[in-house]
């Protein structure tokens, strides 16, 4: 008998699930040097047995945790590609996605760079996950200006993700709506290029 690889897999523990959850909000909220392990246990309401059962150091919980982020933003361009034919409109889309995050409350800015911050050895694991990230990103905005006919998509890529990165952090320690405002000139004068 052939079992399919859809059969084989199962979806995680609602406890690993927990504790993800958990870290992703306190990491994100007080930084992932800041919170210990115990206060992730706690908040997930899980036994230190079971953590370390899902999750075998708090490392590799922030892997999981960067990882996720990664997910979130990669799933985010998939449903704006399903929902939009013109690539105009997901550029437009990702700009107003930024913009409310950075006036939501509870903002603190981008989850991968406030990681960064956090690991200054470029070959820490943490790092290499936001780097990750940080090249899958780059690459799918560049292909997005590609898809718009933007004559220089690699600078055009550079230029928006340079405003983005100003844009959350002038969000999160400025002024948001001034910010956003920034950003959405700053995609205009791109598509104007085109």
């Amino acid at each position: 008998m052939v079992v399919s690889a859809r059969a084989t897999i199962r979806p995680p523990a609602p406890s690993k699930v927990k504790i993800l959850a958990t870290a992703d909000q306190l990491f994100y909220q007080e930084g992932i040097h800041t919170v210990g392990v115990d206060r992730i246990i706690a908040g997930a309401r899980v036994t230190k047995a079971t953590f370390y059962k899902h999750y075998r150091s708090k490392d590799l919980l922030i892997i999981a945790y960067v990882e996720g982020r990664d997910r979130q933003v990669r799933d985010w361009f998939a449903q704006q590609e399903a929902a939009h034919d013109d690539p105009r409109d997901i550029a437009r889309a990702l700009v107003d996605s930024i913009n409310e995050q950075a006036v939501s409350p509870g903002f603190h800015g981008d989850p991968f760079i406030n990681a960064a911050a956090q690991f200054a050895d470029e070959t820490d694991p943490v790092r290499v996950a936001v780097t990750a990230h940080r090249d899958w990103y780059a690459d799918r905005i560049e292909e997005l200006f590609r898809q718009i006919g933007h004559p220089r998509p690699g600078d055009a890529a550079d230029d928006l993700i340079l405003a983005r990165d100003g844009a959350m952090a002038g969000g999160y320690v400025g002024d948001a709506i001034a910010a956003g405002a920034a950003l959405h000139r700053a995609l205009d004068r791109i598509l104007a290029e085109v």
